[in-house]
């Protein structure tokens, strides 16, 4: 009896995991910073994750738009089958609590986004919308992308940790021995996946 208990318990609680990685509110946020390769490697994941999410609403800025077409040559962010808003467009649902996004990542995140988002100025969409999550205890990811890193830069990433924020910054790793751009690049992104709280089949050390 006890064991058909503690069976139906897991069940349960697996069940209630599906249902709320499911409910899953995303807004991606794409800024000028180089490294236009992490935001369309992070797209096509999440692209693939289709299940465990409801909405997926990007953003981008000018800036993030002439680099995507400067390093990859291609305008492929228009491809994706996801909602677009303008930077300027403060009516988008995930500028306001009430629409209940509960995970943003920034990607990359250029060291004037976050310093903006450090020091409250919602000046424009993303640190609007960056903002919000923080205020909401929600999932804010920064992939901060850009080296050497100055004190202020340091601050500032201090900053939103303690604000609650995550600064995951765009710094790949090599040991599960990636062959092209976009697998160096999804090293970054699979961590970002991970502590966005989806579930993702890739490489895990020791396994």
């Amino acid at each position: 009896m006890r064991d058909f208990y503690c069976r139906q318990q897991t069940y349960h609680s697996y069940f209630c995991f599906l249902y709320s990685i499911m409910q899953n509110k995303i807004a991606v946020a794409i800024t000028g910073a180089s490294g236009a390769v992490y935001a369309k490697v992070l797209l096509d994941t999440l692209m693939k994750l289709q299940n465990q999410w409801q909405e997926l609403s990007v953003v981008m800025s000018k800036n993030a738009k002439e680099v995507w077409q400067t390093e990859l040559d291609n305008e492929d962010y228009k491809n994706y089958p996801v909602k677009y808003f303008d930077k300027h467009d403060f009516n988008a649902p995930f500028a306001s609590g009430s629409a209940q996004y509960n995970i943003m990542i920034v990607a990359p995140c250029s060291m004037g986004t976050l310093g903006r988002i450090a020091s409250g100025i919602s000046d424009d969409l993303i640190t609007r919308a960056a903002d919000v999550i923080l205020k909401e205890r929600r999932k804010l990811i920064l992939m901060v992308r850009e080296t050497p890193y100055n004190l202020i830069h340091i601050k500032n990433m201090e900053t939103v940790t303690l604000a609650g924020g995550i600064i995951c910054p765009a710094t790949p790793s090599f040991y599960s021995k990636p062959q092209t751009i976009e697998a160096i690049a999804a090293t970054v992104v699979n961590r970002v996946i991970d502590l966005a709280g989806l579930e993702n089949s890739t490489y895990r050390w020791g396994k």
